[in-house]
C-alpha cells in the first residue's frame, strides 16, 4: 500500500530545471497577516483607544532602502476600530521595539524616553573618557563626591526621623496585650452573666410549671374525692346503699334496712339471691326449750298444734345440700324430731 503523503517526489531522467518558468512578483508587494497590537496607541482622526494586544487583520509589506545590520524591515497597516482610519507601524530591530509612523500616537511612552535619554547620556560619557585620561578622573571624583552627599543626606534624614518620633515598640506591644486580654475578660463576663440569666429563666419556668401541676392534682384530688364516696373495701361499692339524706325517700317510700359487714363481702340471704340456698338461718332459742311432761299434760292443746309443729320441725330436717355436695341434717332438726318422738 502506497503512502497518503508522499514527501518525495519522482524526477524522470530528462527533467530539466531550468525550464520551469519563474513568477516574477514586485519587491514592495503587500501580504495579509494576523497579528495583534503590539502597544496601546490612540487614533489621531476619532481620538479612540486601541490596547495593546487587539487583533487586526494587516497588511504587511517589506520597507525599501531600509536595512539594520542586514536585516529588513516591515511595515504593517491597520484600521482604526470606529472610524477605518488607516494607522502604519514598522518594527525597530535596533530597539527591539515597533515604531509608530502615522496615523497614531503612542501612550505611556514617557519611560522609554527617560530610557533612551540615559542611554545617550552614557553614551556620550564614554566616548568622552575614550579620548581623555583626565576626563575619566574628573568624572570619577564627581561620582563620589555625589555618593557622599547622598549618604550624609541619608543620615541627616534618619536623625531627624529618630528626634522627631521615639518609638516605644515594647510598649506598643504591652498595651496591646493589656487591651486584648481586658477584651477576652469582658467577654467571659458577659458570657457567664448571660449563662445565669438563662438559668435563672429555666428555673422559674420549671418552679411555675410544678406549681401549676401541684395546683392541677390538689383540683383533680378534691374532684374525686367529691365524686366518689370513701370505702372501707372493695366490695363496698356493691352493697353500698346512699342515705336517704342525700338520696331521698325510694318511690314506694320504704326506707333500706341497715347492711350488716358480713353481708357486704358475703352478700344478703335474701329467698332470690345466690347464696340464700346454702345458709340456713337458726330460730330464736325460745323455740328449742323442751316442754315437761307436766305442762304437756296440763295444757289443753288440740291435736292440730300437734300435727302443725310436727310438719314444721320435719320441714326443719330437711337435708341441705352445700357447695361442696354434700347433704347434712341440721341441728336444728335433730332437736326437733327428739322432742316429737317423746310428745307422741
Amino acid at each position: 500500500m502506497s503512502e497518503r503523503k508522499v514527501l518525495n517526489k519522482y524526477y524522470p531522467p530528462d527533467f530539466d530545471p531550468s525550464k520551469i518558468p519563474k513568477l516574477k512578483l514586485p519587491k514592495d508587494r503587500q501580504y495579509v497577516v494576523r497579528l495583534m497590537a503590539p502597544f496601546n496607541m490612540r487614533c489621531k482622526t476619532c481620538g479612540e483607544y486601541i490596547y495593546k494586544g487587539k487583533k487586526f487583520n494587516a497588511r504587511k509589506e517589506t520597507v525599501q532602502n531600509e536595512l539594520y545590520m542586514g536585516l529588513p524591515i516591515f511595515r504593517f497597516y491597520i484600521k482604526c476600530t470606529r472610524c477605518l482610519a488607516e494607522i502604519t507601524f514598522k518594527t525597530d530591530p535596533e530597539n527591539t521595539d515597533y515604531a509608530m509612523e502615522h496615523g497614531a500616537t503612542r501612550n505611556f511612552q514617557a519611560e522609554k524616553l527617560v530610557e533612551e535619554a540615559e542611554k545617550r547620556v552614557q553614551l556620550e560619557r564614554e566616548e568622552e573618557e575614550l579620548n581623555n585620561p583626565m576626563k575619566v578622573l574628573e568624572n570619577r571624583t564627581k561620582d563620589s563626591k555625589m555618593e557622599m552627599e547622598v549618604l550624609e543626606n541619608l543620615q541627616e534624614l534618619k536623625e531627624l526621623n529618630q528626634r522627631q518620633a521615639l518609638v516605644d515598640f515594647e510598649g506598643m506591644i504591652g498595651r496591646y496585650r493589656e487591651m486584648e486580654q481586658r477584651e477576652k475578660e469582658r467577654e467571659k463576663e458577659e458570657d457567664e452573666r448571660e449563662t445565669k440569666e438563662m438559668l435563672d429563666r429555666a428555673l422559674v419556668k420549671r418552679l411555675r410549671d410544678s406549681d401549676s401541676d401541684s395546683e392541677k392534682e390538689e383540683e383533680s384530688s378534691s374532684s374525686s374525692q367529691s365524686r366518689k364516696p370513701s370505702t372501707d373495701k372493695p366490695t363496698d361499692i356493691l352493697t353500698t346503699v346512699k342515705t336517704p339524706e342525700a338520696q331521698g325517700t325510694s318511690a314506694g317510700g320504704v326506707k333500706k334496712a341497715k347492711v350488716e359487714s358480713w353481708e357486704r363481702s358475703v352478700g344478703t340471704l335474701g329467698s332470690k339471691g345466690a347464696l340464700g340456698s346454702l345458709v340456713v338461718r337458726k330460730k330464736p332459742a325460745a323455740a328449742f326449750i323442751k316442754p315437761s311432761p307436766v305442762a304437756a299434760a296440763a295444757a289443753p292443746t288440740s291435736q292440730t298444734d300437734s300435727k302443725a309443729s310436727t310438719a314444721d320441725s320435719k320441714n326443719a330436717s330437711r337435708p341441705v345440700t352445700t357447695q361442696n355436695g354434700s347433704s347434712s341434717l341440721s341441728l336444728l332438726g335433730a332437736y326437733s324430731d327428739s322432742d316429737s318422738n317423746d310428745s307422741e
